[in-house]
């Protein structure tokens, strides 16, 4: 489903992000993306997500080559990513109903489709009692939980969550990758960004390692390995 042939990212001023990443995540597949900070793991996410372009190589997703897609294209495939940021991205002038229930409106779902989706996530996410709060009035981990409700109410083929345990206690993140495993069994691809060691070795998934923009390690899944 994302396949990275040669890739590098080098921003204005020099900044080199990537440097000759190669890795290839196939369908129904869940991965960790781990490194230190600045090693160029949110950097990856992006080209994945079509908000940045690579300066070399390619970026293939779904059969796409995303570097050379063109604009007017790009809303079309990004429907069919699930993107949970990091800064969550809110809306804090619309309640949480309709944060969440912004990727289906923009889709043109008619509202009793919506209420029915939206008012079913947010139960699974546990915030159903928040609906018609605003997000400044809730807590870090709440806001963090919105976003991935908003990530997966249209039921992307594709979640990409950078760093989503960030903001949350070792109970919630727990439940929370639990979560993220139940989407994956049911086909859902998932690449995770964190910098959690401890919870990735022990969910013995797949783990890409990141050091200094380029990929140093590829850690099979179900194979214990040192990954700081």
């Amino acid at each position: 489903m994302v396949v990275f042939e040669h890739v590098a990212k080098r921003y204005p001023g020099g900044i080199q992000a990537l440097k000759d990443v190669d890795f290839h995540l196939g369908k129904g597949e869940l991965a960790f993306l781990t490194g230190h900070s600045g090693a160029g793991k949110s950097t990856l996410l992006r080209l994945i997500a079509l908000l940045e372009r690579p300066s070399r190589g390619q970026v293939i997703f779904d059969g796409r080559n995303v570097g050379k897609t063109a604009r007017r294209h790009i809303p079309g495939l990004r429907r069919r990513i699930g993107i949970i940021f990091q800064d969550h991205r809110l809306l804090s002038d619309r309640r949480v109903f309709d944060n969440v229930a912004l990727p289906l409106v923009i889709a043109g779902a008619p509202y009793p489709e919506i209420r029915r989706r939206v008012r079913a996530v947010l139960d699974k996410v546990g915030l159903l009692d928040k609906e018609r709060m605003y997000p400044p009035m809730l807590s870090g981990g709440e806001q963090q939980r919105v976003g991935i409700a908003r990530a997966i109410i249209g039921k992307p083929p594709l979640i990409l969550a950078d760093e989503p345990t960030g903001n949350l206690d070792p109970e919630l993140s727990a439940d929370l990758m639990q979560f993220f495993l139940q989407l994956n069994e049911l086909g859902t691809t998932v690449l995770i960004a964190s910098h959690d060691l401890e919870l990735i070795r022990r969910l013995r998934r797949r783990v890409l390692v990141l050091r200094d923009g380029q990929l140093v390690d590829d850690v099979p899944a179900r194979v214990e390995a040192s990954v700081g």
